[in-house]
């Protein structure tokens, strides 16, 4: 929002929220019926323009994707800081003015003359498109976006779009709905000059507005990618085109730069940046940063691909969660799948920093069900020690596996690439010391019995949380006589007189759960209303009971000076990660030099210790009912 919003500021649709695209559907509705009810009237114009608001949306979101991959690498990236929740949400409704380009172009196909049964291609359109926007349109608006920034319009509508310092391709279109109005009135110049003229045609209109988008977000994209050798082939360029560096400076500068594409009129007016050239060039000479900690996960589900940092942006911002308008696009979802699953190796998904540390996010491109496919493992560890060998090479101190790259039937929680390379530099860690110290941390005081559910999933987790409750005199209950021996095989026989199975009891009392992987619905009904389900896994309870409390995965809050954090992982909430994920942070920060792999497990306590010294916190929940007493 600017710092003193004008009129005009809110766009008319805001309150509908992400029910928005209702405006469109009577349109699209109507154009849709006519095309298949009256094949003899039918307007080639008036169809295309929803396929053709639908391309606009797809260009802008891989040029989103894109820009956030390349970013996260570090190669030829402008400004080199972070970007933040606030910012994504703000940036939120980039597809408005798509909806208001289909609205102007749905009216004026109904009620002005000579919008409907264009032709394909006029070649005198096109080129009176180029002149005019080469002239007028690139003129007048420099001399507009010099006028939005004077004092009384920056405040009201401009500094709205200059909150993003750091931009994203989709910073292009992030303005108040006057100033929008005002950009459509000067970019509707050729189209309406064509109109008049009789030299309107389809791939004219298409082409010039592809051409404001790529352009749009060419500028915003924070790396340079425009070569240096076209300038030196064609030297005139400098003037007609400009580079993602030229308009970063107006983010970063704001008094320099005011061009719309060509930087002809700043040179015209004196107003191009002194340092134009050199953050050019210098952008240009930016390597791939070395990260000195790698996490690396996977998708989940067929619909997480949505959720990346590198998916949309507005879903990758929130948790985890099934949306229902995603059913419409399951065959593009399944495309997708199918394309990532063509990826032979990771790639780069999130750029984090704390401190002088800098860590990233590796993918791994299969999804959850592919790992519980016997012939998809050879694969799946091929890939893993692929990313492993290439961390190891490049430099990184830490790499720490996340989800079911560590899956101990996969792969023994990464003792089989250890075993393979053993002259590893990099230290492997599956940060399950960090995941056992979470949970016992999140039992509450007063807790004198606890059921576990293993669901036949004895990791080394699970046998040292049932250590180390034993050893606190609580009592631990399995409700399978399986689950109760196989504890017993692990831990020493004094203990085994804190062991319970209660696998024939009906009733039973106690109100902490631990709960691994595929805790069954039935299982859940067993328990007694207030009941806490704290899973001790990498994935979460389905939350079945509205009596009962459910903790998320083990998992800690951020530091505060931990930058360019604005994506969930998977469900858990904003500036939360997984034990796993901190676990290598904490590893690399404290220096240590052992590896967590295989059965080893190091001491819970002092990683415990360690994480909240760098200061990471626990996750605070609902206080409940244990014995009477609260947490």
């Amino acid at each position: 929002m600017a710092t003193k919003p004008g009129i005009l500021t809110a766009w008319p649709w805001q309150k509908l929220g992400s029910f928005k695209y209702v405006v469109l559907a009577p349109w699209v509705a109507q154009s849709m019926y006519l095309w298949v009810t009256k094949p003899e009237e039918r307007d080639v114009s008036n169809f295309l323009i929803f396929p053709f608001l639908l391309w606009r949306w797809l260009h802008n979101q891989i040029w989103i994707s894109l820009s956030r991959h390349q970013t996260a690498r570090g190669k030829h990236k402008i400004v080199n800081k972070g970007i933040e929740f606030e910012q994504v949400d703000r940036e939120e409704n980039w597809d408005d003015q798509i909806i208001l380009n289909g609205l102007v172009y749905y009216v004026l196909n109904r009620f002005a003359p000579g919008t409907s049964h264009l032709p394909l291609w006029r070649t005198d359109g096109m080129i009176l498109t180029i002149l005019l926007h080469m002239g007028p349109v690139e003129f007048l608006y420099y001399w507009l976006h010099r006028a939005l920034h004077h004092h009384y319009l920056y405040s009201r509508y401009h500094s709205h779009h200059h909150s993003s310092i750091v931009t994203e391709p989709i910073t292009s279109v992030i303005h108040p709905f006057a100033e929008i109005l005002s950009y459509y009135i000067l970019f509707s110049i050729p189209q309406l000059v064509m109109l008049f003229t009789g030299t309107l045609s389809h791939l004219a209109l298409i082409i010039y507005v592809s051409y404001i988008d790529f352009m749009n977000n060419l500028g915003h994209c924070n790396f340079e990618l425009v070569p240096h050798t076209l300038f030196k082939i064609f030297p005139l360029l400098k003037y007609l085109i400009y580079t993602p560096s030229f308009h970063s400076l107006h983010h970063t500068q704001f008094r320099t730069n005011y061009s719309l594409f060509m930087p002809l009129y700043d040179y015209l007016y004196g107003t191009v940046d002194k340092s134009s050239d050199t953050l050019y060039e210098n952008s240009l000479k930016v390597k791939k940063e070395i990260p000195q900690v790698v996490y690396l996960t996977h998708p989940t589900s067929l619909d997480s691909i949505y959720h990346l940092r590198l998916g949309l942006a507005s879903m990758a911002s929130k948790p985890y969660s099934t949306k229902w308008y995603l059913l419409m696009i399951q065959p593009f979802t399944c495309l997708s799948m199918i394309l990532t699953c063509n990826f032979g190796s990771t790639f780069t998904s999130e750029s984090i920093k704390l401190d002088k540390l800098k860590m990233e996010t590796w993918v791994i491109p299969r999804f959850s069900f592919h790992y519980f496919l016997p012939w998809h493992r050879d694969s799946i560890n091929d890939m893993i020690e692929k990313a492993v060998l290439e961390a190891d090479s490049e430099g990184v101190k830490v790499l720490s596996l996340g989800l079911l790259n560590q899956y101990a039937e996969l792969n023994a929680n990464g003792k089989l690439f250890l075993l393979k390379n053993p002259q590893l530099k990099v230290r492997l860690v599956d940060g399950n010391a960090l995941a056992v110290a979470v949970v016992l941390n999140s039992i509450p005081q007063g807790t004198e019995s606890v059921v576990m559910i293993m669901r036949g999933d004895l990791s080394k987790a699970t046998s040292a949380i049932a250590l180390v409750l034993c050893k606190r005199g609580i009592k631990v209950a399995t409700v399978s006589e399986q689950e109760d021996l196989e504890l017993k095989r692990e831990l020493p026989s004094k203990f085994w007189s804190n062991l319970q199975d209660i696998s024939d009891k009906n009733n039973i009392d106690a109100k902490v759960w631990l709960v691994g992987n595929g805790v069954t619905d039935s299982e859940q009904k067993r328990a007694p209303k207030g009941a806490c389900f704290i899973p001790f896994c990498q994935f979460p309870a389905k939350s079945l009971r509205k009596d009962c409390f459910y903790y998320t995965t083990p998992a800690m809050r951020v530091p505060k000076n931990l930058e360019n954090m604005h994506a969930c992982e998977n469900w858990l909430p904003r500036r939360v990660m997984s034990a796993w994920r901190v676990a290598g942070i904490v590893h690399a920060m404290e220096g240590w030099d052992a590896h967590e792999y295989g059965k080893e497990m190091l001491d819970p306590d002092r990683v415990w210790n360690a994480a909240l010294g760098h200061g990471f916190l626990p996750l605070s929940y609902p206080s409940f009912n244990i014995n009477g007493l609260k947490n």
